[in-house]
């Protein structure tokens, strides 16, 4: 069965009063969960039943919601014996018994198995099935800047920094892109986890799930980075004064980079790169802008905020340089391919890196 074709024909077998009546019955499972296959049996459905009738049965919507309210509580207990007992701060452990032991042993790994296969499509059901979206959050795996392993949201919050007050999150087409990322500088600089999430489905499922269990969920690369109290008031300070001292440079930016950034703006997430990419709070991320064109789709023009790191090297060569204009359109597409995207003119790129080399 291909997984990600949403129109193929999926579902379960359906018998009434033992009589087969028809496979691929979709109404009976949502189809986010396409890839379960079984058979169901009931003795409250017609025997001449069709299609159209089951989209409409009162009885249907029973088994419908039976069925997956079985299949999510299947899967939470494969998520919760995925991982063998672990000490605790003391370094006890449960007491098991043998049996107990090896029923441990053959349950772990299996979801990390099943997630490894099924996990993107279970994804989609953030954004389809309103009524169980919070039993999905807590299904859900991402990998993280650091751990080697998918993590959960759960186990995300719970490694939380005291005063952290988001769950932080980058979205990228790969995971090294989203590792590499310079919009991770400051946080790897501080300790702070960030999830990396590099499945399509990501993109349009976070417009379902703004938070975890009160926490809200954070774009690295929207929005001015706010630390809040895991920013001290120096830092804070060192920024504002940069911001101040850069303001006639961040106008020649602006002006010279008018036709490709909304803004440009001092910085405090990049700590060893020039620049990087942003959009606004409320903008349409340039990675799901990106995905809708590749896909056919009309996709809004999205014009990202360039943020320059006042302590480089390369920003700080910009003022009074005879090359400004060259250096800043540089400093721009460099952003851009970081992040995954690709220059408008590769070849006016190309041409100004090798003016400035020669």
């Amino acid at each position: 069965m291909d997984l990600w074709n949403r129109d193929k024909k999926a579902g379960l077998k359906l018998y009434v009063k033992r009589v087969f009546i028809m496979d691929d019955a979709e109404a009976l499972l949502p189809t986010y969960l396409r890839f379960v296959k079984g058979v169901v049996d009931s003795a409250d459905l017609p025997l001449n039943v069709s299609r159209e009738l089951l989209q409409e049965s009162r009885d249907v919507k029973a088994i419908r919601e039976g069925c997956t309210k079985r299949v999510l509580s299947m899967l939470e207990d494969l998520a919760k014996h995925d991982q063998l007992p672990t000490a605790d701060a003391d370094g006890v452990t449960d007491v098991l018994s043998a049996e107990d032991k090896a029923e441990a042993e053959k349950a772990a790994g299996k979801y990390t198995k099943f997630y490894a296969e099924f996990g993107a499509v279970l994804k989609e059901g953030l954004g389809e099935d309103f009524a169980n979206k919070d039993r999905l959050a807590k299904l859900v795996r991402y990998a993280s800047s650091q751990s080697d392993t998918l993590v959960s949201l759960a186990d995300y919050k719970a490694r939380m920094k005291e005063g952290q007050e988001a769950i932080y999150y980058i979205t990228a087409d790969t995971l090294a892109a989203a590792k590499n990322s310079p919009q991770l500088e400051v946080f790897r600089k501080k300790g702070i986890e960030v999830l990396l999430m590099t499945d399509r489905v990501d993109e349009w499922s976070l417009n379902f799930m703004h938070e975890f269990d009160g926490t809200p969920l954070q774009s690295v690369a929207k929005g001015a980075v706010d630390l809040g109290k895991l920013q001290d008031e120096a830092e804070k300070k060192a920024a504002e004064e940069a911001a101040e001292a850069f303001k006639p440079l961040l106008a020649k930016l602006k002006e010279a980079l008018k036709d490709k950034a909304e803004d440009v703006r001092v910085t405090t997430r990049l700590v060893d790169s020039p620049a990087c990419l942003v959009v606004q709070d409320n903008g349409m991320s340039t990675q799901l802008a990106r995905m809708l064109k590749q896909a056919g789709q009309q996709a809004p023009e999205v014009k990202p905020v360039l943020e320059v790191n006042a302590e480089h090297a390369l920003v700080k060569k910009l003022d009074g340089s005879v090359h400004f204009h060259d250096l800043a359109h540089i400093l721009f597409d460099q952003a851009l391919l970081a992040e995954g995207g690709l220059p408008d003119d590769p070849a006016a790129y190309v041409r100004r890196v090798n003016a400035l080399l020669a």
